[in-house]
């Protein structure tokens, strides 16, 4: 009979920890929010998109409106172009801008986008006129280090004595 018990105990123990591991994996892979509702589908082209991915959030306001559906590259002007599924609740005026931003400095990249003041809003398959790029840090660094090395060397003292 005690046996049972402890069978009974180290299995509810073991249950738990596999549901712990799918909800780890769900949220490391971006998919523990699934949106039932409806959605309508926008796109921006962008000069770099860093590291974003598929499913990456888009964001408004610090609110998360929408994901990020495909990302494609425009054969002819060789842009990336970033499709997001938006909820349909959240219309967005047709002015508005559209960034890639970071969260926190080594954090996961997301879209970012800034309302503009149009009357009318961006209908599906709406693209978004202004888009900002992902800054890359690796580029800034080099863009630095560059910076530094051009600059003339800075005179050295002359010591009288």
């Amino acid at each position: 009979m005690k046996n049972k018990a402890v069978d009974f105990w180290v299995g509810l123990f073991v249950l738990l920890g596999a549901v712990a591991l799918v909800f780890l994996a769900l949220k490391a892979g971006n998919l523990s929010s699934f949106s039932t509702g409806a959605q309508y589908t926008v796109s921006g082209s962008f000069d770099n998109i860093g590291g974003l991915k598929v499913r990456a959030p888009v964001k408004s306001a610090g609110v998360v409106v929408g994901r990020v559906a495909s990302i494609n590259l425009d054969p002819v002007t060789f842009r990336a172009v970033v499709t997001m599924a938006l909820d349909e609740q959240y219309k967005f005026p047709k002015d508005s801008s559209a960034r890639i931003l970071t969260s926190g400095l080594l954090g996961e990249q997301y879209i970012g986008i800034e309302p503009g003041g149009d009357v009318d809003n961006l209908a599906s398959g709406g693209k978004f006129a202004r888009t900002q790029s992902a800054v890359v840090l690796e580029n800034l660094i080099s863009q630095f280090l560059f910076n530094q090395a051009s600059k003339p060397a800075a005179p050295a003292a002359d010591s009288k004595q």
